[in-house]
């Protein structure tokens, strides 16, 4: 019993270590590497499969919190993915498992955001494996499995074997990625839905069981965007660059 306490004790260590803040100069080369990241289409199509486990878990979220039956998470190699949920097919209860996807990794990157700032970034990492642990049990094909596995190593890397301060620039990195890669798969949802025929968006499929149309849906998903990337900045910007209040 000792042994399987000082182990527990061994992790939650870790999970609570303290990191250092970002400075300036990380806050902005991380920003610039990931913006550039995202931006350049070969490498995005590969970040993009990040953000997808993450839309994918705000639906799996919404729909156990409305108390509909999570019944699998299905991750495809063209970067989309799909949650099924068993429930009524209209009302608040999908209306919400609909609409948590796309503002799903903005507002974990607000949160990552606000960890790394805090001196949290082993917590915001731990967060993030857990959510993959999540994700991983819902998992219901081969290519899925493979890409949360593939995340999850990463992730459990970056925890247990670096230092303090790359463990910041991971998270750091992390929280980046999740506003950036958040908005501009809300971004793109524009194009999406003018390429799908069928309305199998989030947006259109929100459209059917609610009063505003698919265009309001996916103007609100780059809103919520925008503005967890504003909150993402002031988060993360060092004491000394906020301004004052007279």
């Amino acid at each position: 019993m000792s042994a399987v306490a000082a182990v527990l004790s061994a992790i939650l260590g870790r999970v609570l270590a303290p990191s250092p803040s970002p400075g300036t100069l990380d806050d902005v080369v991380a920003g610039l590497v990931v913006a550039a990241a995202v931006a350049w289409h070969p490498m995005w199509r590969r970040l993009r499969h990040g953000i997808t486990i993450v839309h994918e878990a705000g639906h799996g979220f919404a729909a156990t919190v409305t108390r509909r039956r999570l019944a699998g998470i299905r991750l495809h190699s063209d970067t989309s993915g799909l949650t099924v949920s068993v429930g009524q097919a209209r009302g608040a209860g999908m209306a919400l498992t609909l609409a948590a996807g796309y503002p799903a990794p903005c507002g974990a990157g607000v949160l990552v955001a606000w960890a790394v700032g805090a001196g949290h970034a082993a917590l915001a990492l731990w967060g993030a494996l857990l959510l993959l642990t999540l994700v991983l049990v819902q998992i219901r094909n081969w290519f899925g499995l493979w890409t949360v596995l593939l995340s999850g190593v990463l992730v459990a890397a970056a925890t247990w074997w670096l230092d303090p301060i790359w463990r910041m620039r991971i998270a750091l990195a992390l929280a980046a990625l999740l506003l950036l890669g958040g908005l501009r798969a809300a971004i793109e949802l524009g194009g999406a839905r003018r390429r799908d025929r069928r309305g199998t968006s989030d947006a259109d499929q929100l459209a059917r069981i609610t009063a505003l149309p698919g265009g309001v849906w996916a103007a609100l998903f780059v809103l919520a965007g925008l503005v967890a990337l504003a909150a993402g900045v002031l988060l993360l910007a060092p004491p000394g660059l906020l301004p004052h209040p007279a």
